[in-house]
């Protein structure tokens, strides 16, 4: 069985892809982008919010090929 996707604030999200090097090259309404070489990530900033299991998905992901 896989295991359960944590959940995540855009805040925790956020810190954990600049961890990785990742910088904020713009936001868009409520939505930051972030990149890292040719890898894009956006994350819905909705302070105290829980993000969606395919956001967390997509940044997990992107972490786990940075590193």
């Amino acid at each position: 069985m896989a295991a359960k996707t944590p959940r995540l604030t855009s805040q925790k999200a956020e810190s954990m892809l600049l961890e990785v090097g990742f910088q904020m090259i713009r936001s868009k309404g409520s939505h930051r982008i972030y990149m890292k070489n040719d890898r894009r990530v956006i994350i819905p900033y909705h302070s105290g919010k829980i993000l969606h299991p395919k956001v967390i998905k997509q940044v997990m992901k992107a972490i786990e090929d940075e590193k």
